[in-house]
This record gives C-alpha cells, sequence and structure tokens, in this order.
C-alpha cells in the first residue's frame, strides 16, 4: 500500500474537516472530535456535490444539497443509513498526513 502526502497537521484540526486531492481524486479530510483523522471520497454519493461545503459539526458530515449525512469516524449512512463514504487508510508521520487511495473507489447510492 502506497501513502501519499495529502496535507500537514497544521491544514486541518480537530472538530475540522478539508478537501485534498491524492492522485486526482477528491479526499475529505475529517478529524472527528475525540477521535483519529480520516479519510473519505470527496463527493456525496448522492449526487456530484462535493462534501466539503457541506457541514461538520464534529461528528457528522452534511451534504449542502439534500441534508444526506454521514458518520464522521466510519462513513456509515446516518441519513439515510442505507448509504456510506468509501473510506481511505490515513498514516500520520511526523506532521504529515499521508492517504492511500490504492484499491478504493467512490461509492455512489442507490438512488
Amino acid at each position: 500500500m502506497t501513502f501519499k502526502p495529502a496535507c500537514t497537521l497544521d491544514d486541518i484540526w480537530e472538530g475540522d474537516m478539508t478537501e485534498v486531492e491524492v492522485d486526482g481524486r477528491p479526499i475529505l479530510l475529517v478529524w472527528p472530535e475525540g477521535g483519529e483523522i480520516r479519510a473519505f471520497q470527496g463527493i456525496c454519493p448522492h449526487q456530484d456535490i462535493p462534501l466539503v461545503e457541506g457541514k461538520f459539526d464534529g461528528r457528522t458530515v452534511m451534504c449542502r444539497a439534500h441534508q444526506w449525512t454521514f458518520d464522521a469516524k466510519s462513513g456509515e449512512g446516518v441519513n439515510p443509513k442505507d448509504c456510506r463514504l468509501a473510506g481511505y487508510p490515513v498514516r500520520i508521520e511526523g506532521e504529515t498526513v499521508l492517504v492511500s487511495t490504492e484499491g478504493v473507489a467512490a461509492l455512489f447510492a442507490h438512488t
């Protein structure tokens, strides 16, 4: 598994989200309150809406278009429950956040 630099720890703080590009893919980085930095597909599985344009309350990510909501620790759908975000492996080395995109494809919804 090859990890590539996505950003530094100065670029994202606990309770924050940001979008980065790794291997030409938009990646949403979130740092849930009391958790670890996670990486998910950067677009909503419902439509091609960048998730970074939505809201993040430290626990859930909400798409701006139709309020689809996802758990920031797991990527599981909160509303609706039968969808999820593709997650990417994350590793921290010093101050650098690294992400691997190998073998992971963005997921698309049922509707």
